[in-house]
């Protein structure tokens, strides 16, 4: 799957310190695709990894409708639960 990152995204990545390869994963092969509520055409695609011992959640938002796939922004959490479908 072709991805590329918008301005945004590479600017967040840089800022929240997630690597590339992080964050490459998680869009192409994501544990869980959710449709966002706001926007149908963007889908977040999200993992549980782990960073220094710490588990986060990676939440990756890609607009599905280019081509390539653009992922708009990218972020992660400790907040597993709050965004994760199922309990952890």
């Amino acid at each position: 799957m072709d991805i590329i990152f918008s301005k945004h995204a590479l600017e967040q990545m840089n800022r929240r310190g997630i690597s590339y390869e992080t964050a490459m994963s998680v869009a192409s092969q994501p544990d869980q695709m959710i449709t966002d509520d706001d926007d149908a055409t963007i889908v977040i695609c999200q993992s549980i990894v782990t960073e220094a011992g710490v588990p986060f959640l990676l939440r990756v938002f890609v607009n599905r409708d280019k081509k390539p796939n653009v992922i708009v922004t990218l972020y992660k959490t400790t907040k597993i639960s709050k965004y994760y479908e199922s309990k952890v």
